[in-house]
Formats: structure tokens, sequence, C-alpha cells
């Protein structure tokens, strides 16, 4: 097969990570079984070293994981003429300085989050997730299908950037909180550790949000500094070690149903690559893309019973809670759209997509979910 119809631009991630399983994988084949699969690389390409700044610790296995996996199939396919080299939040950058860093060029390309960066425009937060939205599928639907990524391309493109979907944790939990909270009245005040637009909607019903990178957040929560703090989910938060300093765990994460990370790229340094590098680039992403969801889903059980044993406390949020929000995010998009141009479309054209999808998924999966989940 043609390394240019095997990394065709259009391939959705579940489509190309079948395709690059045959060439590489980091966790279960070696570096000569690696090397023999790019032995069809251009020589003749140029040799290229490039930074990327994350937002993400070493800690965080998955997520730091997931840069470096996607790095170290840029380099085998290109049979080390491309060598992309990831660091850990503050090596660099700081962890929420990420896209400052790629757009002005202290580095070529980073890994991070969209959302983290409302102030550049409030319609970056499509590219992660919103609340009430898109599950981790529904999400990657949207992008590669339903028009998202050309929409998230064109605002990236105003800030010099191209961006590249790397990455979903799905949906996520809803927090970690040292007090309970059981009705709206409880969030009034509280000091919460939320980012994006879901703690926009919180900061309106009387909450105090911060928004701190995740290698900040032990040290708030066990300081008094914030009372609570969401993150992902059970393997990542574990790795923080959040279940150490709050007792009360909820669900579910109504802010983050399919959080979407993305290789953000500075356009300058893209437009310079050969059109192969930019295929193996983007073939790589897409193989990222898929992996850390599989890898999230794989483990989140088994850590999740740990944490139950351990003595954690896991909690619903009540129906109360999830339908002041609801209502309360929903008031605030129109709001937004009245307002923002940039939002107003993206808006309208994922509300349609969202209708669409839910519509089917409820027939299928919620359906099935509802007994089938229910048996064990």
């Amino acid at each position: 097969m043609k390394r240019r119809q095997f990394l065709n631009k259009t391939a959705i991630a579940t489509t190309t990570a079948v395709g690059l399983t045959a060439c590489t994988s980091s966790d279960n084949k070696s570096d000569n079984n690696q090397q023999s699969s790019t032995t069809n690389v251009n020589t003749n390409q140029p040799s290229i070293r490039w930074r990327m700044a994350t937002s993400w610790p070493k800690s965080l296995q998955i997520l730091f994981e997931t840069a470096n996996f996607f790095c170290q199939q840029v380099n085998s396919m290109t049979n080390g003429r491309f060598v992309i080299t990831p660091y850990s939040a503050g090596e660099l950058t700081g962890g929420l300085q990420v896209l400052s860093a790629v757009q002005d060029g202290t580095v070529e390309c980073g890994h991070s989050a969209s959302y983290y960066y409302l102030d550049r425009g409030i319609a970056l937060a499509f590219g992660t997730t919103i609340p009430f939205g898109l599950t981790a599928s529904q999400q990657n639907a949207w992008l590669y299908y339903g028009g998202g990524l050309e929409a998230m391309r064109k605002l990236y493109a105003d800030l010099g950037i191209i961006n590249f979907p790397g990455g979903n944790s799905g949906t996520q939990m809803g927090g970690w909180f040292k007090r309970q909270v059981n009705n709206i009245d409880d969030f009034k005040d509280l000091k919460i550790r939320v980012p994006g637009l879901g703690g926009k909607i919180m900061e309106r019903l009387g909450a105090k949000i911060s928004v701190l990178s995740g290698e900040k957040i032990f040290k708030a929560l066990e300081t008094g500094e914030i009372d609570a703090a969401e993150w992902k989910n059970p393997h990542a938060d574990q790795t923080l070690g959040l279940n150490k300093v709050a007792p009360y765990y909820y669900y579910p994460g109504w802010w983050e149903p399919g959080t979407s990370y993305e290789f953000q790229v500075n356009l300058e340094q893209w437009n310079k690559l050969p059109q192969e590098y930019q295929e193996i680039f983007q073939g790589a992403a897409n193989y990222a893309n898929q992996k850390m969801l599989t890898k999230f889903n794989a483990v989140n059980g088994k850590v999740l019973k740990s944490l139950v044993i351990g003595g954690t406390k896991v909690l619903p949020f009540s129906p109360e809670i999830l339908q002041v929000f609801y209502q309360t995010a929903f008031e605030m998009y129109e709001e937004i759209a009245s307002q923002d141009n940039d939002f107003r479309q993206i808006y309208e054209n994922w509300k349609k997509f969202r209708e669409q999808i839910y519509l089917w998924n409820y027939f299928n999966e919620i359906s099935f979910a509802n007994y089938s989940m229910r048996q064990n």
C-alpha cells in the first residue's frame, strides 16, 4: 500500500488506527519492527527537528504518553528524519500557555486543550467540549464528518495555527469535593477548579472558579485554596492523588461529556513541511486520537473499583442540580451566540448535529445501555 494512500488525509481515527497498527505500536512492537516499516521513506527529504510543548506533567501518564507516542510515530515513520521532542508542562512553557508558545514560534507545535484559551475566542470551547454536549464518539463524528474540524481551523487560522484532534478522555467524572453538594445552593461560594464553559456556568450560579493546570490541583485542594476540583477520570485523578484530599467523588461530569485534546501547530512551520511529512503527521495524530480514549476506557473501571475499596464515596449529582445547570447552559449559549459571530456560526451547526446524533444514539446506544449495563 502506498504511503499517501495509507495516510489518506480524510481518514478518521479508527480507520487510520487499523492501518497504522500494521506499521507500528510503541506498546507491542519492537524498535526493529518499527524501523522495518519505514524503509520506503524518501531519504532525500530534509532532516527536521521540532519541539512540542504540552499541558501535562509527565506523571499524567496517558496524557503525556499520548504526546510522546505521537512523536515516536512521526520519528519512526520518517526513519528519524522528522523528529519532534515532547516537553512536559513547565519545561518550555506553563501548562496553560501552550497555545501562546505555538503562536509566537517559541515552539513549533503543542499538545493541549482548546478550552484553556477562551480569552482568544470563546468559540474555541467547541474544539474540546462544551457542557451537555457531545460524547467522545459523537465529538469525533462532528469533528471529522460534521464540519467541526473545518470550523475550528478557521478560528485557529486567525491565530496562525492549524489544529489536529489528538486524543479524548471520554465522558468525565464530576470532580472531587471536600463536602457534599446536595442541592444547587451548595454551589454558592464554592471554590472549585473547572475550566471552559462549565466554569462560566457555575460562576453564574455563585461558585468561585479557578482554572489551574493539572500539576497544581492537589496542592490547591490540600491547602484549602479550593474546595473542589474536577480533572478527568479515575485513572488520571488517582494519578494526581485527588482521592487523598477530598472524600466525595461526584458524577457525571456534565461539563465535559467528551473531552477532545489537540495538536496545535504553528501554521508557518506547517506550511514549510514537505507534503509527505504533513501526511505522516496527520496520520500519527489520528492514531493518537483514537489510542488515548481506548486506553482510558480500558483502565478506568479497575481504578474506580480500587478508589471505592479505599474509601472514596461515589455520589451522583441530584436531578435538581443537573436540571438547573442544563437550563443555565443553554441560556448562556443563546446569549453568547447573540453577541459573538464566531460562536453563533459554530453553535448553529453544532446544535443541528447534536440533535441528529442524539436521536440516533438514543435508539442504538442508550436503549442498549439502559438494559444491559443494569444487569451487572
